[in-house]
């Protein structure tokens, strides 16, 4: 039995066979986790959804931005742009409401004790232990499962708030935790999210820095988090959390912080695929430039 991580799919659905065929995945013994964004900018959005769908307990995966959105869309909350978004086979398709539904039970994080390995799509809030990081995710989950989703959908937009205070409330608080599980990239020493800039880590915006750059590895242990200058150095105890991510498509699967991994190699844009053996922490990689 082996556990695969797999970077952002997006629709990829050919590349995502080929690399199951080069594990030789096993849905009788293996699990697949997805970093999300399951679907929208490749050409077969349906195929991916409904597949990992029905590979029911031996499939995680957490929600994306593009996961979230395609669900506003389809809720009547925003429109859908043809120029923009490639899972109209979804909104057209005869199960549409199933799989609409098994999307919207799926959690933002993913913890595995025995493994070790927190699952997200974009990142890991620096100011956010893992208890209190659970919490959050738990009540965006517990909104999306309930009759004031459609309202959630209505307001899941937006830059702001920016920073962190724990008396926010509402939709500005959903907001804030959605964002910075499925869009953060960059950070400020003081909480601040920088949400505009997709650049790669050698173009951040003055005064920020990247997510897992604030990280600090010596507080893993503890379960807890603090900011600290980039320039100093790592903490190269064991930690008990390893942090899997997707998302940032510019990194091409490399994060220069010990235990935590990036794994978006951009397959849409004709780059990777890559699922990593979490036993063992071998890599797999097929191309997607065919």
């Amino acid at each position: 039995m082996a556990t695969y991580a797999i970077g952002d799919v997006q629709g990829c659905f050919d590349p995502l066979m080929q690399l199951l065929e080069k594990i030789s995945f096993n849905p009788s013994n293996d699990q697949l986790w997805f970093t999300g964004d399951l679907i929208n900018r490749g050409p077969k959005s349906l195929d991916t959804l409904r597949f990992v769908k029905g590979l029911a307990a031996n499939a995680i995966t957490v929600l994306g931005n593009h996961d979230l959105g395609m669900l506003a869309i389809a809720r009547g909350a925003e429109i859908f742009d043809s120029n923009s978004h490639t899972f109209g086979d979804i909104l057209a398709a005869k199960d549409k409401e199933d799989l609409l539904y098994w999307l919207e039970q799926q959690p933002l994080l993913h913890y595995d004790a025995t493994l070790g390995y927190l699952l997200v799509h974009a990142g890991l809030y620096p100011w956010w232990d893992l208890n209190l990081a659970l919490t959050l995710a738990r009540e965006v989950e517990t909104t999306l499962q309930s009759e004031e989703k459609i309202f959630f959908y209505q307001h899941l937009y937006g830059n702001s708030p920016a920073v962190w205070e724990e008396n926010l409330q509402g939709f500005a608080r959903l907001r804030f935790i959605v964002n910075a599980f499925t869009r953060m990239r960059f950070c400020s020493l003081d909480g601040q999210l920088d949400l505009t800039t997709k650049d790669s880590l050698e173009n951040p915006p003055e005064g920020y820095f990247p997510w897992f750059e604030l990280w600090n590895n010596e507080n893993r242990q503890n379960q807890t988090v603090q900011p600290y200058n980039q320039k100093e150095k790592k903490n190269e105890n064991n930690p008990t959390l390893k942090i899997l991510f997707g998302h940032w498509a510019s990194l091409k699967g490399h994060c220069p912080v010990r235990d935590i991994l990036a794994l978006d190699t951009g397959c849409v844009w004709g780059n990777d695929l890559t699922a990593l053996r979490l036993e063992d922490g071998a890599r797999f990689i097929v191309s997607c430039s065919s």
